[in-house]
């Protein structure tokens, strides 16, 4: 493939890639995992966003060095062939995981709001169907995707305007009433709200301006910070601290402060559009595993989408204790964490090995 037909990403493809896949399900949890914190939660987005900001220097930095590969052949290049490819073999089956974990959770949503006595089996299924259809017209159809999700859902925030008004705003002080414990707490568990700008490193080749892919992802980044900032502002100002630790899916509960005569439920409205960025989320991730199958086995092939897709099925549906698969999938969420810090190891590696590579 010429370098040229490889890249077609442009600045709005970036933009919306990066700020779509952070918010999946995450946001709908995010005033719960910063619970710790209470009501000075309010800020700590702003404190996210500072942090996804520096570690996607790296990212960027590492992918400037090799501007036609992706992370996956990167790992190669630098860690040797085979240990590379375990290496790739690992994020495969960690982005797996990590999608049926997306997968499953919105489900949960589904069966504990609007489907109380059905299985999830067939919405699964569809929602599987959704995403191979979405994945198979390659990035740019899931950037394209991405935009319209962005425009689709973005009206939701309208719904919150009754949340405010019943709100109190002195929920908002005092602003650092924590303790060390409760801060590390919340960092833990929150930050994960924000995962996905690490993706980037994946679909960078086929980007058309890299050199301002840092100041696009940036954009992306902060749009999501701030719909993030605005959902915790608004979850403080309207829970009491109980209701912010206990309540799941806390944001779909401040749909249901609006009132209109002529809808009985606003939250299912919420809920029935949160599929679009879901979906956005997991078609991303579902891309990236689809390019680690092409590495390991040094073939593209449309196929392995439907290969992947069985798994994540079968992940969702396996029959094991629920505690167990919500162990499997907090764990590969934290792993998480080691795909932001991956690239400054890579850096180390580069500059250790600038020589014999550029050989």
């Amino acid at each position: 493939m010429s370098t040229n037909k490889q890249k077609f990403l442009n600045r709005y493809h970036v933009i919306f890639l990066v700020q779509s896949v952070m918010i999946g399900t995450g946001i709908l949890t995010l005033p719960q995992k910063l619970s710790a914190l209470g009501y000075s939660q309010t800020l700590f987005p702003i404190l996210f966003g500072i942090i996804a900001s520096l570690t996607l220097l790296p990212m960027i930095w590492i992918n400037s060095k090799f501007p036609n590969d992706n992370l996956f052949r990167i790992n190669e290049i630098l860690l040797g062939k085979w240990l590379g490819k375990c290496v790739n073999l690992f994020i495969v089956l960690q982005f797996l995981v990590f999608t049926a974990g997306i997968v499953s959770n919105y489900m949960h949503l589904i069966q504990s709001t609007a489907l109380p006595e059905q299985t999830i089996t067939a919405p699964a299924f569809f929602f599987l169907l959704l995403l191979i259809y979405i994945v198979r017209g390659g990035i740019r159809s899931v950037a394209r995707f991405c935009i319209l999700t962005f425009f689709i859902t973005l009206p939701m925030f309208y719904f919150l305007r009754w949340a405010i008004e019943k709100g109190d705003v002195s929920h908002f002080l005092p602003i650092f009433n924590f303790n060390g414990k409760e801060f590390y707490d919340a960092m833990k568990k929150g930050y994960l709200s924000i995962l996905g700008y690490e993706l980037i490193m994946f679909y960078f080749p086929n980007i058309i301006d890299q050199k301002k892919a840092y100041k696009h992802a940036l954009i992306g980044i902060w749009i999501s910070i701030v719909l993030c900032f605005i959902t915790t502002a608004v979850s403080v100002m309207y829970f009491s601290e109980w209701q912010l630790k206990y309540v799941e899916f806390s944001v779909l509960n401040l749909f249901k402060a609006g009132e209109f005569s002529f809808i009985e439920r606003i939250d299912i409205i919420g809920m029935t559009l949160w599929v679009f960025l879901i979906l956005s989320t997991a078609t991303v991730y579902l891309w990236s595993a689809k390019k680690g199958m092409d590495s390991l086995l040094s073939k593209e092939r449309k196929n392995y989408i439907y290969i992947l897709a069985l798994i994540i099925f079968l992940i969702v549906k396996m029959p094991f204790p629920q505690e167990f698969q919500e162990k499997l999938f907090s764990a590969s969420n934290y792993v998480g964490y080691v795909m932001v810090v991956w690239p400054i190891f890579l850096a180390i590696v580069h500059l250790l090995r600038k020589k014999q590579v550029q050989a």
